[in-house]
């Protein structure tokens, strides 16, 4: 007869936070207390969920958005990655759905493991806004334009405004 296998799912120790295989007596290696076992969730569970934001409302990590939208963009499936990284496809899973958080060497192999930047990430909405201005201050009207208009008060900003509009509707008033 055949001694049961450990199940190869990444857990994380609730009281001393490492993360390791499930053992086969549930007992952390490092603490020796006991690892809760989760049931898994589904990888989507919902079209709010894709957004950032769980069914229960909460926010979502955005290193789980990231990394699965890098990833099917890649066309990787979780197992694929996986396997790039020689890490269980549950750990993926469980990153994908915020109930595991990857160390920093973790999300520098993920990174490579994708062909992507560490930093992209980790990009969240001020890192898209900064990236959005940077391509706008590549054209010279806008650049210029930027630097000048820093220097108006609000009521000369408007006056402009209103004049932009009014040249780029061919000369007729805006409503």
């Amino acid at each position: 007869m055949m001694a049961p296998v450990a199940s190869r799912e990444v857990l994380r120790c609730d009281r001393c936070s490492l993360v390791q295989f499930s053992t086969s007596n549930l007992l952390c290696r490092r603490c020796h207390k006991p690892l809760e076992v989760e049931e898994p969730e589904p990888i989507v569970s919902s079209a709010i969920e894709v957004m950032g934001m769980r069914a229960s409302g909460t926010r979502c990590s955005k290193v789980a958005v990231r990394l699965r939208e890098i990833r099917n963009a890649r066309h990787l499936s979780q197992r694929q990655l996986a396997a790039r990284l020689d890490v269980p496809r549950t750990y993926i899973s469980k990153i994908e759905n915020a109930r595991a958080m990857p160390t920093l060497s973790s999300l520098q192999r993920l990174a490579e493991a994708l062909g992507v930047n560490m930093c992209d990430m980790v990009q969240d909405a001020r890192y898209e806004r900064e990236r959005e201005i940077a391509s706008m201050m590549e054209d010279p009207f806008l650049a210029e334009m930027a630097s000048w208009a820093s220097g108006l008060d609000p009521l000369h900003r408007a006056m402009v405004l209103t004049h932009l509009r009014e040249m780029a509707n061919g000369g007729r008033r805006s409503a």
